[in-house]
């Protein structure tokens, strides 16, 4: 008896304990989100792309539009040192501490990190082994003083999922067939949950950005999707059991039809929509499947649209108590994002070298020797411009867009 009475007070004391670990973090309960308080959220926010995986539209360019070609035609232009040093100048400074505070002061409370998979691994990202875990704990650093939740979102995946310029890929995605890629997306994703699970600014985990998309045979491709989340997060699940995982749809992230049951007491459910009429009908089936299976949703990408547009959609997603990260933060001369800033001058010199051919040695040459404007020293002062103009003391806000956000500038 003496000992039950000496053990009940410390098993309540761990029952206690457990409790209060279980609410250090942000939580599913249902279709709803709640932070570790019990505070029912409705996420608002952005993404910060272009930041750790790069765009080639949001450097201007069409062509010449994934990270590696992008690289590739700036070492052909100013040779390897030049470009790692353009490189680490660009990560240092597009995203840094300010513009996480005044996302916070806008009134913003989530935003969805993208990045390659390549910055955290031995794989060449951006022409060398980067290894870059400092700027995902930079950015959730600058987060938690700033009280806004950060979605970790793998965009490019090993592989490849979507097997186009925004997954950094071989055209194809391979993911979905390669089993090795399949094992080294696991263990990926196991690492950072690893080494982020006792961390309560990160909301969770987004899994894979618009993975099969219609160019290819989605029919046959799209079976083995689920399968690949269940697998991730069983990965997942061994490391860190209290984030929440975010799974998207195929297709782009719009075709919902892949999922079956919720698998998963902490799983959300994420779409894209892009450039159709903001009603209703557009975004039920994403309700219908919330009402159905009792889960969250999140709108995680949206935008590239006027800012009428803007208003409408944001407007239709908060009426249906929809969670949202509208895409990008930040864009170089132009008003379609929150944030904008000046392209230099002398920059359509770097665009036409980059958009040209350059399938053959000769014509790298040919078209060297052609430009204006082509001389290392002024493409290196260009990109330091490129940089220079993107720190956020030289930035902007487009007023526009964030009122059709509703969020403060």
């Amino acid at each position: 008896m003496k000992l039950i009475k000496w053990l009940l007070p410390l098993m309540i004391l761990a029952f206690i304990s457990c409790v209060q670990n279980e609410k250090k973090y942000a939580f599913v309960d249902g279709e709803n989100i709640y932070s570790a308080e019990g505070e029912l959220l409705h996420l608002t926010g952005v993404n910060l792309g272009n930041w750790l995986l790069p765009e080639g539209y949001m450097f201007k360019l069409r062509k010449c539009n994934s990270p590696n070609k992008i690289d590739q035609a700036i070492r052909e232009l100013i040779g390897n040192s030049a470009t790692t040093a353009f490189w680490d100048s660009f990560l240092d400074n597009y995203i840094t501490e300010p513009d996480i505070k005044w996302l916070s002061e806008s009134g913003v409370n989530i935003v969805r990190l993208p990045f390659d998979y390549r910055l955290l691994t031995h794989d060449d990202f951006l022409g060398r082994d980067i290894h870059g875990y400092k700027y995902l704990d930079s950015a959730i650093t600058w987060c938690a003083k700033n009280n806004i939740y950060v979605l970790m979102d793998m965009h490019g995946a090993p592989g490849g999922q979507t097997g186009d310029n925004i997954d950094n890929s071989d055209g194809y995605p391979w993911l979905m067939v390669d089993e090795g890629m399949k094992e080294i997306t696991c263990q990926v994703w196991q690492e950072i949950a690893e080494r982020y699970a006792k961390d309560t600014t990160v909301i969770g985990y987004n899994l894979l950005n618009e993975p099969i998309p219609h160019y290819f045979d989605k029919d046959s491709l799209k079976p083995s999707l689920e399968p690949l989340y269940k697998r991730i997060t069983a990965a997942i699940r061994e490391v860190d059991k209290n984030h929440i995982v975010f799974i998207g749809g195929a297709v782009w992230e719009t075709d919902f039809s892949v999922f079956t049951e919720p698998f998963d007491k902490n799983l959300a459910y994420t779409f894209h929509k892009y450039w159709m009429p903001p009603v209703q009908n557009e975004i039920q089936q994403y309700i219908d499947f919330r009402d159905e299976h009792n889960v969250p949703i999140l709108m995680g990408e949206s935008g590239e649209n006027d800012d009428e547009w803007v208003k409408a959609f944001r407007e239709l997603l908060d009426s249906n108590n929809i969670h949202w990260t509208f895409w990008p933060y930040k864009k170089m001369d132009n008003t379609r994002g929150p944030m904008n800033f000046n392209k230099p001058e002398a920059y359509d010199s770097f665009v036409q070298y980059a958009e040209s051919d350059r399938t053959t040695f000769g014509n790298i040459r040919a078209l060297k020797d052609s430009l204006d404007g082509i001389k290392p020293e002024e493409i290196i002062k260009v990109l330091n411009q490129f940089v220079e103009n993107s720190k956020f003391e030289n930035c902007y806000p487009n007023e526009g867009y964030c009122n059709a956000l509703g969020i403060k500038h």
